[in-house]
C-alpha cells in the first residue's frame, strides 16, 4: 500500500499566487496524499480561493485562524495532519508533478533517511524560470549545514523524525525551516535528489523584505546547533553581512 503523505500550505495574503501552489500539489503523479491549507488571517480573498478548491477535491482541508506568523502557523498546521511523511509548499511557490513520487521513493526504500530534499529553480512573478537555485548546488554535509542552508526546497520528512526533534520551533520569527533542518540533521541521515522538483518564486514581497532579520535568525539557528553538537568550545560562527555596488550599462 502506498505511503500516506500530508502536504501543508500556509497562506497569508497570497491570493495572487495561491492557485498555482494548490494546483501544483493536486497534479502530482503520486496521489495518496492530503493537502491542508492553513490560512493565517488573510484579508485578500485567499480563504475563498482555498475553499473553492476544497469543494472540488476531497483531499483538501482548509483551516482559518487568526494571524500568528509563519512559524506558529506552520507548526499548528503540521500538528493537524496525519501523514506518515510530511512536507510543505510555500503559498507563492510550486511543485514539479513528480516531486512527491520521487521523494517518497527515497524514504520508502531507505529507512535510515529521515529527510530528502530536491533541487529548485527560481521563477518570477509570472512563472518564468529565471535560473537555478544557488543553495541546492552546495553539496550536503551535516557540518556544512551549520553555515550553508542547502536543504532548501522541496523537503519530505518522516513524521517520526519530525516528532523526535519536536518539530518547528514557533519562537523563531524567521529561519524556522533552517533551524528544523539543523536539528533533524543531528538525529538522522539526509539525502539530496539532484533534480529540479520545486520552483521558488521571487517577487517584491520576498526579495527585499526583512532580509537582515532573516540573516539574524539564521545565525541564531546555526549558533544554537553548534552548542547542541558540543562544538562551541572549539569553534565559533562569525556573522559577516556585506553589500556592494555594481555599475551596469543601461539596456
Amino acid at each position: 500500500m502506498a505511503t500516506y503523505i500530508s502536504i501543508v500550505i500556509t497562506s497569508y495574503n497570497r491570493a495572487q499566487y495561491l492557485p498555482a501552489a494548490i494546483e501544483s500539489v493536486l497534479t502530482q503523479t503520486y496521489s495518496n496524499f492530503d493537502l491542508l491549507i492553513w490560512d493565517d488571517g488573510s484579508t485578500d480573498g485567499s480563504v475563498e480561493i482555498a475553499r473553492r478548491y476544497a469543494q472540488e477535491d476531497q483531499r483538501i482541508q482548509v483551516v482559518t485562524a487568526r494571524h500568528q506568523g509563519l512559524a506558529p502557523a506552520l507548526k499548528a498546521a503540521v500538528a493537524a495532519t496525519k501523514g506518515t511523511y510530511l512536507g510543505w509548499v510555500d503559498s507563492d511557490d510550486t511543485l514539479d508533478p513528480t516531486a512527491l513520487a520521487e521523494t517518497t521513493a527515497v524514504l520508502d526504500a531507505q529507512p535510515n533517511i529521515g529527510l530528502v530534499y530536491t533541487d529548485y529553480q527560481i521563477i518570477d512573478e509570472t512563472g518564468n524560470v529565471k535560473g537555478v537555485g544557488t543553495r541546492c548546488q552546495i553539496p550536503y554535509s551535516k557540518e556544512r549545514l551549520l553555515v550553508d542552508f542547502m536543504t532548501f526546497h522541496f523537503r519530505l520528512i518522516r513524521r517520526s523524525v519530525y516528532d523526535r526533534v519536536r518539530g518547528i520551533n514557533s519562537s523563531f520569527e524567521r529561519a524556522e525551516d533552517y533551524d528544523l533542518c539543523l536539528r533533524i540533521s543531528e538525529v538522522t541521515e539526509i539525502q539530496h535528489i539532484k533534480r529540479f522538483l520545486y520552483c521558488y518564486r521571487q517577487h517584491a514581497d520576498n526579495v527585499t523584505k526583512n532580509q537582515l532579520e532573516q540573516i539574524r535568525w539564521a545565525y541564531k539557528a546555526s549558533t544554537e546547533a553548534l552548542q547542541r553538537r558540543g562544538l562551541n568550545d572549539r569553534y565559533k560562527i562569525d556573522l559577516e553581512i556585506a553589500s556592494k555596488f555594481v555599475l551596469r550599462k543601461k539596456s
